[in-house]
C-alpha cells in the first residue's frame, strides 16, 4: 500500500505556498503604486520591469498552495465514497491508502464493521439453532399424526397434523425475521436475483406440473438486491407459489432496475384479485380465499422481509389478466 504525505504536511505546505504567493502579489502591488509616484526612485522603474515574471511566481505559489490542501482533503472524500459501498453492500471493508492522521479512524471503523459481522453470523446461528430445536419435536408430533391416523384416528391425525403445519410455518415466519433484521445490519451481503429466481422457477415447474403451469423468468443477470439469499428465496418463493396457485397456465418474472432499487415483478393470467381485498391479503394471517390450502402468511411474509431490508410488496392488476406483485428491494 503506498504511503500518503501526511494531512498536516500537505497543509503546512499548502499554506507556505499560498503565502509566498500573497506577499509576491502583494509586492507587485505596492511596487506598481509605488512606481506610478512622481518621485519614485529607479530601483522601482527596475522592479516594475520585472513584473510579468514575478506575476507568473506569484500565480504558481497561489495554485500549487491551493492545490496542496485539496489534494490533503481528498482521503475524506475518498473514504466517503468508500463508506457508501460498504452502506450498499458493494464492499465489506474500508479499503485504500489513507494520510496518517486518517489511516487511525479507518482502522476502527473496519474492526467495527468485522466485529458487527461476527455478532451477526453468532445472531443467524442462533436463529439457526432455535429453529432446528423446535422442528425436531414437530417432526415427531407428526410422525404421531401418522400413527394415529393408521389406528384409524384420522379426526384427531388431522387435528394434529394441522397444528404442526401451523406451528412450522410460524417458525419459518420467525426465523425469517430474526435472519432479516440481522443481515439488514449487516451492509455487505448481497444476492443474485436471476439465480433465485430461475431456482424457484424449475421447483414450481415441479410442484405444479400436473396443472402444466408455465413460469417465464425475465431477469436480468446485472441485478442483485441487498440481502441473504435464503430471504430473497422466501420473499419469491412466496410470491411465484402463490401465483402458480391462481394462474391457468402462465406466470412471470421480471425485473426492473429503478434507481437505487430492484423492482421484481410476479404476474399471473388466473382471475384477478378484487382491488377492495389487496391491501387485505398483505396481512398476517388473512387469506381471502379459504378453499385454497395456506396458513395466510405467504404475503405477510414477504411484506415483513420487504419492509426488513427497506423494500416494499404491493398488489395490483397485471396486464396478463390476474394479479401483479411488485417486490422494491434496495440495489447492492
Amino acid at each position: 500500500m503506498r504511503r500518503l504525505l501526511s494531512l498536516r504536511a500537505r497543509i503546512l505546505i499548502g499554506a507556505a505556498l499560498w503565502t509566498a504567493g500573497l506577499f509576491t502579489l502583494a509586492g507587485l502591488v505596492l511596487t506598481q503604486a509605488m512606481f506610478r509616484h512622481p518621485n519614485a526612485p529607479g530601483v522601482f522603474h527596475d522592479l516594475f520591469l520585472n513584473v510579468w515574471p514575478l506575476s507568473i511566481v506569484a500565480a504558481v505559489c497561489l495554485v500549487a498552495g491551493l492545490s496542496q490542501i485539496r489534494r490533503g482533503l481528498t482521503p475524506f472524500d475518498e473514504l466517503r465514497v468508500r463508506l457508501g459501498g460498504v452502506r450498499e453492500g458493494r464492499d465489506k471493508r474500508l479499503e485504500g491508502a489513507y494520510p496518517a492522521e486518517v489511516q487511525p479512524l479507518v482502522a476502527d471503523l473496519n474492526g467495527l464493521l468485522q466485529d458487527r459481522e461476527q455478532r451477526v453470523t453468532r445472531a443467524l446461528t442462533k436463529a439457526g439453532d432455535l429453529a432446528h430445536g423446535l422442528k425436531t419435536p414437530l417432526a415427531v408430533l407428526n410422525r404421531e399424526a401418522e400413527r394415529a391416523r393408521a389406528a384409524g384416528q384420522n379426526e384427531l391425525a388431522t387435528a394434529i397434523t394441522r397444528q404442526v403445519e401451523r406451528m412450522g410455518r410460524q417458525v419459518d415466519y420467525h426465523l425469517a425475521q430474526a435472519r432479516a433484521s440481522a443481515s439488514g445490519g449487516n451492509p455487505g451481503i448481497r444476492c443474485h436475483v436471476l439465480t433465485s429466481a430461475d431456482g424457484l422457477a424449475r421447483t414450481m415447474h415441479t410442484l405444479h406440473a400436473d396443472r402444466g403451469i408455465n413460469v417465464k423468468i425475465d431477469v436480468s443477470p446485472e441485478h442483485f438486491v441487498r440481502g441473504l439469499r435464503e430471504d430473497l428465496d422466501e420473499m419469491l418463493g412466496n410470491l411465484v407459489d402463490n401465483a402458480c396457485k391462481w394462474a391457468q397456465s402462465r406466470v412471470s418474472v421480471t425485473s426492473i432496475l429503478e434507481a437505487s432499487r430492484v423492482t421484481i415483478l410476479v404476474d399471473d393470467d388466473g382471475a384477478g384479485l378484487d382491488p377492495s381485498l389487496r391491501e387485505t391479503a398483505l396481512r398476517r394471517g388473512v387469506r381471502v380465499d379459504e378453499a385454497a390450502p395456506g396458513s395466510g402468511l405467504g404475503l405477510a411474509i414477504v411484506r415483513d422481509l420487504a419492509e426488513l431490508y427497506d423494500g416494499s410488496i404491493s398488489l395490483h392488476s397485471s396486464p396478463m389478466g390476474g394479479v401483479r406483485a411488485r417486490l422494491e428491494l434496495p440495489r447492492a
